[in-house]
């Protein structure tokens, strides 16, 4: 079993905890609260997420050859939130699981596809485009 297959059971498994959206939708909020914040001075445009309704910066670490680091923010909670959950499944991976890795697949694994608008579904998009680029660089 893959890092990522072992990250996305146990989240599936916190999200069965939860009877609905709403729960859920605290629960990602609250995994947003957890994180710890960007610097002001790693807010930039080089760092912002273009394609996001609301603003949003990944930062790319320096790690290991093969090895994707990043952190993130955004302005908005639930946004903040969902960056958070990229980060539990994909900080630190081999650079061939996040080339590999399907956001529409766990979105709907994770029962977030319908729950999701249309608008924060492309904002994700976006920044899952944005750590592959960073992968392939």
């Amino acid at each position: 079993m893959s890092e990522f297959q072992t990250r996305l059971d146990a989240l599936l498994e916190e999200f069965e905890l939860f009877d609905d959206w709403e729960e859920r939708y605290r629960y990602i909020i609250d995994l947003g609260k957890d994180m710890p914040p960007l610097d002001a001075s790693e807010k930039t445009e080089e760092t912002r997420v273009l394609g996001c309704a609301s603003q949003v910066w990944l930062v790319m670490d320096p790690a290991p050859e093969g090895i994707l680091r990043f952190r993130g923010e955004s302005d908005a909670f639930i946004v903040k939130g969902l960056i958070a959950v990229l980060v539990r499944l994909l900080d630190g991976l081999p650079i061939t699981e996040i080339q590999e890795f399907s956001i529409r697949d766990t979105l709907h694994r994770l029962g977030l596809d319908e729950a999701l608008s249309s608008q924060r579904t492309n904002g994700l998009i976006s920044m899952v485009e944005r750590l592959k680029q960073a992968s392939r660089a």
